[in-house]
């Protein structure tokens, strides 16, 4: 074992981390805490993430919880592709991570709340307008983000990094609550090519 445990199930924001464990083929033991079972507000945890959140993990003596941060940091030990080759592309990596967290992910988790969490019988009416405005407001973000991938595979160049890993992991939620990408060509392809990929699958089954 290298030592590296991550806490979480999949079905949270751990998806995240486990498909950087799967992209880098680290050897990790997960370790379930679910907040839907009050796992995330036990003492043992609460000493792990005082935030009452997953996912965390523990790696030797580090300890470390919000999920892109734990790619981050990731991608930075174990290297490869996946990590920024020099300091240009290190801060274009915290440039989207940031990004994604700023702009997409908050509007994300309204539509999931509104459109899937919500009982299907209560989706009219105000949750369906909330649901709505929060999809318009991300024409922007996704007119910046088709802007960056005009001329390139990925947000870094001709390779999948931790960037597109971290921006793509919170753009999931739009294709979970079927937000229409269709006039963002290149940001469908992108997320396509981000989703296809076997560690992502093998993350969302652990």
């Amino acid at each position: 074992m290298s030592g590296l445990k991550i806490f979480g199930v999949a079905p949270t924001r751990t998806m995240r981390t486990l498909w950087m464990a799967n992209e880098l083929a680290l050897d990790y033991e997960l370790v379930p805490v679910s907040p839907r079972d009050g796992g995330t507000t036990s003492p043992e945890y609460l000493a792990v993430n005082p935030n009452a959140s997953v996912p965390a993990i523990q790696d030797g003596d580090t300890t470390l919880w919000e999920s892109l941060a734990i790619n981050l940091y990731l991608a930075k030990k174990h290297g490869g592709d996946l990590a920024p080759r020099d300091d240009g592309e290190h801060g274009l990596a915290l440039q989207w991570s940031f990004w994604v967290m700023g702009n997409v992910e908050g509007r994300a988790m309204t539509l999931l709340r509104n459109r899937v969490f919500l009982p299907e019988d209560q989706r009219d009416g105000a949750a369906a307008a909330t649901a709505s405005a929060a999809e318009a407001e991300l024409a922007a973000p996704l007119a910046v983000l088709g802007a960056a991938l005009a001329d390139r595979d990925y947000l870094l160049g001709d390779r999948f990094t931790v960037a597109d890993l971290n921006v793509a992991a919170v753009m999931s939620w739009l294709k979970m609550t079927k937000v229409d990408l269709s006039a963002y060509g290149h940001v469908a392809d992108w997320l396509g090519r981000c989703l296809g990929r076997k560690a992502y699958v093998a993350a969302r089954a652990a």
